[in-house]
C-alpha cells in the first residue's frame, strides 16, 4: 500500500506500522474486523433466556444507563424485540433523582408490572444491592456491561462483559474495549443465531443481516463513550456512521433537519457536537425517556415534535451550565486564583452539569478543576476536569480522602463525597495531584506546514484516518510565523473567535467555537505574528471546496 509520506508519519504514530495493519486501519472489514458474539462470557446462556422468555410470552424489561452509551443501547433492544414481535418495558433512571446504577426500588417498579426477565444495558455490574432484590423478587438478571469489574460479582442469571473469562473459551472476549450498547448489539446478533438454530418462526423471519441496520445505534454509543477507536471500535464506528448516513430512523432524520446537518455525509463531528449532546441533554434536564422516544419512534410526526422538544431542552441546558460556570469562576478566582487544583461547590448545583460546567472552567487553567452539588436523593456529588497533566483517578485513589463513590477517565472524573468530608477535597486533592501519573498523552505531536499547503486537498487526504476520536485523534498542524491580518468575536453571546492569518501571499481562515481572544496562550493581535495550531476542518461557512483550521491554540 502506497501513502503518502506524511500519512505514513501520522500511522506510525498511532502504531499502525505493517502493511497488514494499514489495509485493516484504513479499510475496516466488517466481517474481518469484528468478533463473534459467542466468544463473550455467559452470552450463549442469557440468548437461550432470552428466546425462552419470548417464547413464553414473559414480562421483558430493558434497563439502560441514562447516557448516549445506554440510551442507544435500550434502543438496540427495543427494536430487536419489536421486529421479533415482543413489546418490552424500557426503564431508564432519572439522573438526579436517582443516579447512576440498578436500583432496588425500580426493580421493584418492575416487579409489580409483571416483569421476570430483565435486561441491563451499560449499567449492573456493580449493582450487587440490586441484583439481590431482583433475586428476592424471582426475576432473572441478565447483565450487559462493559465498566470495570468490581471484586465480586453481582448475583445474575448470566452477566456478559468482555472482561469477564469464559467458561467455553477460558479467555476474555478478543478485544475488551467494547461500550455498552456494542455488547448489547452482542447479545441480539446472539439471540438472533439461538432463535434460527431452533428454528423458532419470528427469528427465521428476520432477514439474515437485519442487524446491521442496529449498527447506527452501536456508531453513536461508540463515538460518544470515551472508549478507543482502535481494533473492533474502529471497525463499529466506521460501519455505524455508513448505516447513519442511509438510516431510515424517523428520530434521526428530524434531529438531523433541526440541526441542518447532512446525514448522508454525516460525520464523527456531527455526533460528538450535535447528537451526543443533546442525547445527554434530556437526562440532564430531567427527561432521560425523551432521547429514548426520539430515536426508537416509527413516527415521523412525532420524531419531528420530540427533536423540538429536545432542541428547547439542550437550549436549557446550555444556560444553566453558563449560570452555574459564571458563578464557579468567580469562587475559583476569588479561592483560587493561581492554585494548581481547584474544587468549588454548591448544594444548588445539579451535579448533572458539573462535568460541563468544569470543561468551560478548565479553559486557560493549567491543573484540574473540581465541581460539587447535591442531587435528588440529598447525596454530594461532583465532577472533576484535567487538562492531561494530571490523572484523575489516580488522584482519586491517592487522596486518601473519603470519597463514597469514584470512577471515570484520565482527564475526567466524578464521585460522591459526604458533608463532612466535601471542605476537605481541596486539600486532599492538591496535596497529591503532582505526584500521580499524567494522563496518556492523547495528541500527536503537531506538524509544521505552510498555508498554502492547507488545502481542500489535505483534509481528503487526512479524512482516510477518520473516525477521529480517544486513541485516534485528529492530527494537529502548525503554521509557524503568520501574520494576523484580523481577529473577530462572533456568535449570540460574543463567545467565538476567527483569526485571518497570512504568510507569502497566502490567507488561512481561523475559528474557534466557546473560546475568546483571551483563552488563547498568546492574545491574537493584528500585526503581530505567531504560531498557529490546530486541525484542518472543511469550511461549511465558506464553501464545501474550502478548509479552515479550527483553532487549538496561539502561540
Amino acid at each position: 500500500m502506497v501513502l503518502p509520506d506524511f500519512i505514513t508519519k501520522l500511522l506510525d504514530e498511532r502504531g499502525v506500522i505493517t502493511d497488514n495493519d494499514k489495509t485493516a486501519f484504513l479499510s475496516p472489514d466488517f466481517l474481518q474486523g469484528t468478533h463473534g458474539a459467542f466468544l463473550l462470557a455467559d452470552i450463549r446462556a442469557a440468548a437461550l433466556r432470552v428466546v425462552e422468555a419470548c417464547e413464553r410470552k414473559e414480562k421483558i424489561a430493558i434497563y439502560a444507563d441514562f447516557d448516549a452509551d445506554g440510551i442507544p443501547g435500550a434502543v438496540i433492544l427495543h427494536d430487536f424485540f419489536t421486529k421479533i414481535g415482543v413489546q418490552p418495558i424500557v426503564y431508564i433512571p432519572h439522573r438526579h433523582n436517582e443516579g447512576y446504577g440498578l436500583h432496588p426500588a425500580a426493580i421493584e417498579k418492575l416487579h409489580e408490572q409483571g416483569v421476570t426477565l430483565l435486561i441491563t444495558v451499560d449499567v449492573g455490574i456493580s449493582g450487587h444491592e440490586g441484583a439481590r432484590r431482583a433475586q428476592a423478587l424471582g426475576i432473572d438478571l441478565l447483565i450487559t456491561d462493559h465498566h470495570e469489574l468490581p471484586a465480586e460479582l453481582p448475583a445474575a442469571y448470566a452477566i456478559v462483559h468482555p472482561r469477564l473469562i469464559s467458561e467455553e473459551t477460558k479467555a476474555q472476549y478478543p478485544f475488551v474495549h467494547l461500550c455498552g450498547a456494542a455488547v448489547a448489539f452482542k447479545l441480539v446478533q446472539a439471540t438472533l443465531a439461538v432463535g434460527r438454530e431452533q428454528k423458532i418462526s419470528t427469528y427465521l423471519a428476520v432477514p439474515e443481516g437485519w442487524e446491521k441496520w442496529l449498527l447506527d445505534m452501536v456508531g453513536i454509543a461508540t463515538l460518544s463513550d470515551m472508549v478507543p477507536l482502535k481494533g473492533e471500535n474502529r471497525v463499529l464506528a466506521s460501519f455505524g456512521l455508513m448505516v447513519l448516513r442511509k438510516s431510515p430512523r424517523k428520530g434521526l432524520k428530524a434531529l438531523c433537519k433541526k440541526n441542518r446537518i447532512d446525514q448522508r455525509s454525516l460525520t464523527e463531528e456531527d455526533i460528538g457536537f450535535t447528537i451526543t449532546p443533546r442525547i445527554n441533554a434530556a437526562s440532564r434536564m430531567d427527561e432521560p425517556e425523551l432521547a429514548f422516544r426520539l430515536l426508537a419512534t416509527q413516527d415521523m410526526e412525532e420524531a419531528e415534535l420530540l427533536a423540538a422538544t429536545l432542541e428547547k431542552l439542550n437550549t436549557k441546558r446550555k444556560g444553566a451550565v453558563a449560570s452555574v460556570v459564571k458563578i464557579a469562576r468567580a469562587k475559583v478566582l476569588e479561592r483560587h486564583p493561581d492554585d494548581f487544583v481547584a474544587v468549588v461547590g454548591d448544594p444548588s448545583w445539579k451535579p448533572a452539569l458539573l462535568g460541563l460546567a468544569a470543561n468551560s472552567l478548565l479553559d486557560g487553567r493549567k491543573g484540574v478543576v473540581c465541581l460539587w452539588g447535591r442531587d435528588g436523593t440529598g447525596m454530594l456529588k461532583g465532577s472533576c476536569r484535567s487538562d492531561g497533566s494530571v490523572h484523575v483517578t489516580e488522584m482519586f485513589a491517592a487522596a486518601g480522602v473519603a470519597l463514597e463513590e469514584s470512577g471515570g477517565h484520565a482527564c475526567a472524573g466524578g464521585f460522591s463525597v459526604s458533608l463532612d468530608e466535601v471542605h476537605t477535597l481541596h486539600t486532599h486533592f492538591s496535596r497529591v495531584a503532582r505526584t500521580v501519573p499524567a494522563a496518556p498523552a492523547t495528541v500527536s505531536v503537531p506538524h509544521a506546514i505552510h498555508p498554502r499547503e492547507l488545502t481542500y486537498a489535505l483534509y481528503e487526504s487526512l479524512r482516510i484516518l477518520a473516525p477521529f476520536g480517544v486513541g485516534n485523534e485528529k492530527p494537529q498542524l502548525e503554521l509557524p510565523d503568520v501574520l494576523i491580518e484580523e481577529v473577530r468575536i462572533f456568535g449570540k453571546e460574543g463567545n467565538h473567535t476567527e483569526i485571518i492569518v497570512s504568510k507569502d501571499g497566502y490567507r488561512i481562515r481561523a475559528f474557534q467555537f466557546f473560546k475568546t481572544p483571551d483563552d488563547f496562550t498568546k492574545l491574537p493581535t493584528v500585526g503581530e505574528t505567531c504560531t498557529l495550531r490546530g486541525s484542518v476542518e472543511r469550511d461549511q461557512f465558506k464553501g464545501i471546496r474550502k478548509v479552515a483550521l479550527r483553532t487549538v491554540d496561539v502561540r
